[in-house]
């Protein structure tokens, strides 16, 4: 039981901190709103038209291809530190070849829907 009264402390005081936190600010900060102050700042230009824009969601995919195979590096660096020993054997080779091939399964996929062009 003393476990779970850690993590409630540990949340407690972690809710506490940013509460204090955010009210020291509001008694503190200066508050001055001003027009200039209040409009959207991007990259030192004013902005123009509507703040609505679209996007091309191959940028998503190409994030998403991204993260799959950071993903499958993250995976892949420690089983190899770990299959040095030897009491991993065989089975551990089997699962990983079958990781691997779902992930070519995936990325052959990928390809064949056109998803890795770049144009």
């Amino acid at each position: 039981m003393s476990g779970y009264v850690a993590v409630a402390a540990v949340l407690v005081a972690g809710l506490l901190l940013v509460t204090v936190a955010m009210v020291v600010r509001r008694l503190l900060a200066p508050h001055a709103p001003h027009v200039a102050k209040l409009t959207t700042y991007e990259s030192g230009v004013d902005p123009v038209g509507e703040g609505w824009a679209q996007t091309k969601v191959r940028y998503f995919v190409y994030a998403f291809l991204y993260v799959v195979f950071a993903v499958d590096a993250v995976y892949l660096f420690p089983w190899a530190h770990v299959l040095r020993s030897s009491d991993i054997g065989t089975a551990s080779l089997v699962e990983m070849g079958i990781f691997i091939g779902v992930i070519v399964l995936g990325l052959a996929h990928a390809a064949r829907r056109g998803l890795l062009r770049w144009v």
